[in-house]
């Protein structure tokens, strides 16, 4: 994707600075969220087990239910335990046709998941040795590693404490 440059790239990052400027308070002046946080995420699997053997068995995240769908006969919802009572949840469709996954507005960029320094080790090693391609740590993102799921999601291992970014602590 072709990135901007020049008089273009200056005006982005002076949009950016003010919209900063205007919008980013203070730790200590900021209120709290009007919400307890994140009960689930919910995404579309094209295929219920191979989707269950790769963030259970493989990644191990632990598979805490599996139903049928509320308002989709056939389609299965189901969700796995992300830590501190955060679950991913999927569905999958029966009979729909999806398109692959794409990088555009709406869709899901990634997922970024907070893991110590000793998991991140552990899981650059076993997608090593599963073969697994994965970018990072080598982009100047020193604590990161992004992969894709058999669906396309994008999942960032992120060597950082919930509620930093780069060091800096965002929330309390």
């Amino acid at each position: 994707m072709p990135q901007p440059e020049g008089a273009e790239l200056e005006a982005i990052r002076a949009k950016r600075d003010e919209l900063r400027k205007q919008f980013v308070k203070p730790l200590e002046e900021r209120g709290g969220s009007p919400t307890r946080g994140v009960h689930h995420i919910a995404l579309i699997c094209k295929d219920v087990e191979e989707t269950i053997r790769f963030y259970q068995e493989f990644l191990g995240f632990p598979l805490v239910e599996l139903v049928e769908n509320r308002d989709y006969r056939g389609s299965s919802h189901f969700f796995f335990d992300l830590g501190s009572k955060n679950l991913l949840g999927f569905f999958d469709f029966p009979g729909h046709d999806h398109p692959a996954f794409m990088e555009t507005i709406g869709a899901v960029q990634h997922l970024a998941l907070s893991i110590s320094p000793e998991r991140f080790d552990e899981i650059k090693s076993k997608l090593d040795e599963a073969g697994i391609e994965y970018l990072g740590p080598d982009r100047g993102v020193e604590d990161s590693l992004y992969i894709r799921d058999p669906n396309g999601v994008g999942i960032e291992f992120y060597r950082e404490e919930l509620g930093e970014f780069e060091g800096t602590t965002l929330i309390k």
